[in-house]
């Protein structure tokens, strides 16, 4: 059993599921698309103008998301590299305080 550790060091050995999030952005676009689209022709300014809105922040999102997986293992490190330094065998944490009764 590995016991996970914190080590203080998780913003730098954090792991984003970036392919994960490229297809949640990718169904998002075709939504925000079809929203803006639907909505344009149903005469929905303001609904399309939303849509179009959802459109731009997704695109963005998306274009930031490409831009991680393109610079490789810096931001998606693959699985041979632990998230963390490896525990040096001792326990987690030290444990509840012991009280003393007089």
């Amino acid at each position: 059993m590995v016991i996970a550790m914190r080590t203080g060091n998780e913003p730098v050995t954090a792991r984003s599921a970036l392919r994960a999030r490229f297809w949640l952005s990718v169904w998002g676009l075709a939504w925000a698309v079809f929203g803006t689209a639907a909505f344009a022709l149903a005469g929905r300014p303001g609904w399309a103008a939303a849509c179009g809105v959802l459109l731009l922040l997704v695109t963005a999102d998306m274009a930031v998301i490409l831009r991680h997986i393109r610079q490789g293992p810096h931001y998606q490190p693959g699985r041979n590299v632990p998230p963390y330094r490896p525990s040096d065998g001792g326990p987690p944490y030290p444990g509840p305080p012991r009280h003393r009764h007089p």
